[in-house]
């Protein structure tokens, strides 16, 4: 499964339980020689999501060494990537803002101090023959795994259309289980991310799509959100870790090295490089400058704040957690705004 979100109950209660230039500012090839790199690894948990598997092209291209990093990347599913992290089996993970603040409800405290990437067109609202707009989903039977990310994609969308929560019948199910529950009479739309959303649109003759992430840029970041303590403990080396994310955007958004790229994403997750084309299409990575601008206070979906205190009040009304977090006590931007 390519997308990950806002944790179900049953995993959270598992953490209670438990450009074209490819030149970034990376420090050069020597470091191991000169004894910089790190003698126990940075352990950092990654996922099936183009913003984590990214993290792959600078893995096989040695860029991390090269920087003098020892990390030691993690494959998980997502969940468990967020259940190992609140077990303190990780130093960092891969976590979209809203999980990070899910993670944190449940006693784990990480701050993000770089994203990733927003989702821009692989979340996405489906719907069938003769429902054409957000609009027509008014006293329409809709399927989404509720608390999940593709419900906020939901709710914010039906907010736009002046469509109440209450005006659409809500149908919990299961996200792989989507594609099938679309397929029956009673189900009018779904809410859903890649390649699921592929698999419904291929079960359903007529469907569509007809609203996406990509209409709402910064509703949804994927984050590096990292252990307090090992961060105070290793700022030096965190902001090698962003440097060589860096480099890696600039690789993978370059026209000459975009399909070497998707050759080493596509591997690592058993997909063709023709069809990960799209999925990278549907995320918007962002570079170090990006970065900055993303990581500047404000309101609007342009700043991860703004978009954090939005799914923060959608977790609220949604009984995700109960009491809204302190948004700004896990957001760090000063390793990005120290770095040129």
């Amino acid at each position: 499964m390519i997308k990950k979100a806002l944790m179900s109950v049953s995993v959270l209660s598992a953490i209670l339980l438990s450009g074209c230039d490819n030149t970034a500012k990376v420090p050069e090839p020597n470091a191991k020689a000169e004894g910089r790199v790190t003698t126990q690894p940075i352990r950092i948990g990654y996922s099936d999501w183009p913003g984590f598997v990214a993290w792959q092209v600078a893995i096989e291209k040695g860029w991390l060494e090269d920087a003098g990093v020892n990390a030691d990347f993690k494959w998980f599913d997502y969940s468990a990537s967020l259940s190992a992290f609140a077990a303190n089996q990780l130093d960092a993970v891969m976590v979209t803002n809203g999980d990070n603040l899910v993670t944190g409800s449940g006693g784990t405290k990480g701050v993000m101090i770089m994203a990733t990437d927003y989702s821009a067109g692989n979340d996405v609202i489906i719907a069938k023959n003769g429902i054409n707009s957000i609009q027509d989903l008014r006293g329409k039977t809709v399927a989404t795994e509720k608390g999940l990310v593709d419900h906020l994609l939901l709710s914010t969308a039906l907010d736009d259309a002046k469509v109440g929560l209450n005006e659409v019948k809500l149908v919990n199910t299961m996200t792989n289980e989507l594609p099938q529950v679309f397929a029956t009479p009673d189900i009018d739309a779904i809410a859903v991310w890649q390649p699921v959303a592929n698999q419904a649109l291929s079960a359903v003759a007529g469907s569509k799509i007809i609203f996406t992430s990509k209409d709402k840029p910064g509703l949804i970041y994927d984050t590096l959100t990292v252990n307090p303590a090992h961060l105070e403990a290793n700022k030096e080396q965190w902001k090698k870790v962003i440097q060589v994310w860096d480099k890696t955007v600039k690789y993978i958004n370059d026209p000459a090295t975009r399909e070497d790229a998707a050759q080493i994403m596509s591997k690592r997750v058993g997909v063709d490089a023709k069809t990960y084309m799209q999925f990278l299409d549907g995320t918007h990575l962002l570079d170090l400058a990006a970065n900055k601008k993303v990581f500047t206070k404000g309101d609007g979906f342009d700043s991860i704040y703004g978009s954090s205190y939005h799914v923060n009040k959608f977790n609220v009304a949604n009984g995700i957690y109960t009491t809204e977090m302190n948004v700004d006590g896990v957001i760090v931007p000063t390793l990005l705004q120290e770095l040129k």
